[in-house]
């Protein structure tokens, strides 16, 4: 595997990529080959695993700079294909849907922008002009953020409906329910001090106005925008991580 080339490949898109010394558990019995993305004092990077125990070669089939985006293949698993293709794989019925009511086609549908959706890193906003929120409830400079850390995605108008009320803090970034919570603090005094937050996991998200990233250019939505996530978090490897708000 040519590291120095697949590193190469990836700066094209704005990318850092690292190898891995070991395979996470997680992501052990989900094949050979794991993409993960992760975070260090420069900021977010690309992560690939090798299982051991099975001898793969990674590399980079198709690249395209401007659409911030390119496609992988192990050889010892079944090839992605074209970067059109590993793009559609990531999206959620929820885009797909806008892309057929919209009727985009062809190399709109890579773009970050078109009639379908906006696209910033793993979040996709669709348009939702028939949408009204209650204005008392919409919350100014609110994060969006998956359950495995990372950097937020900072929103300048958000509301919310529905989700599940869960506790966050840094020891269970996932979230716990309030009974698991009280258990938490009942078994333990010092987990009052571990910066609890009261969040929503997997909620119904609407956004306008400016999106903010320190690794992505702002955005900006005019009315309001359904928030739905790639579906990167549906593989085996991430199935412990939660969309929380």
């Amino acid at each position: 595997m040519d590291t120095a080339l697949l590193e190469t490949k990836f700066v094209r898109i704005g990318a850092r990529l690292k190898l891995a010394d070991r395979m996470p558990r997680a992501a052990r019995t989900a094949g050979v080959v794991s993409l993960d993305v992760r975070a260090d004092r420069r900021g977010e990077f690309f992560e690939i695993a090798v299982r051991p125990d099975a001898p793969t070669t990674v590399e980079v089939i198709d690249v395209r700079p401007a659409a911030t985006c390119c496609s992988w293949s192990a050889r010892a698993a079944a090839p992605v294909g074209t970067v059109r293709q590993a793009v559609e794989a990531l999206k959620p019925a929820e885009v797909r849907t806008a892309q057929a009511r919209t009727r985009l086609r062809g190399t709109h549908q890579t773009w970050r922008k078109n009639a379908a959706f906006v696209r910033q890193g793993e979040w996709f906003f669709i348009p939702e002009p028939g949408f009204a929120a209650d204005e008392k409830l919409v919350l100014r400079w609110e994060p969006l953020r998956r359950g495995n850390g990372g950097k937020p995605h900072w929103t300048e108008s958000l509301y919310r409906t529905g989700g599940e009320l869960v506790y966050v803090c840094g020891r269970h970034p996932n979230g716990v329910t309030e009974p698991q919570y009280r258990s938490i603090l009942s078994a333990s005094p010092k987990a009052k001090g571990w910066g609890w937050r009261a969040m929503r996991r997997n909620p119904g998200v609407y956004v306008r106005g400016r999106v903010r990233h320190p690794d992505h250019a702002t955005i900006t939505l005019h009315g309001w925008h359904r928030v739905v996530m790639n579906t990167e978090g549906q593989s085996r490897a991430m199935r412990n991580v939660a969309f929380l708000d």
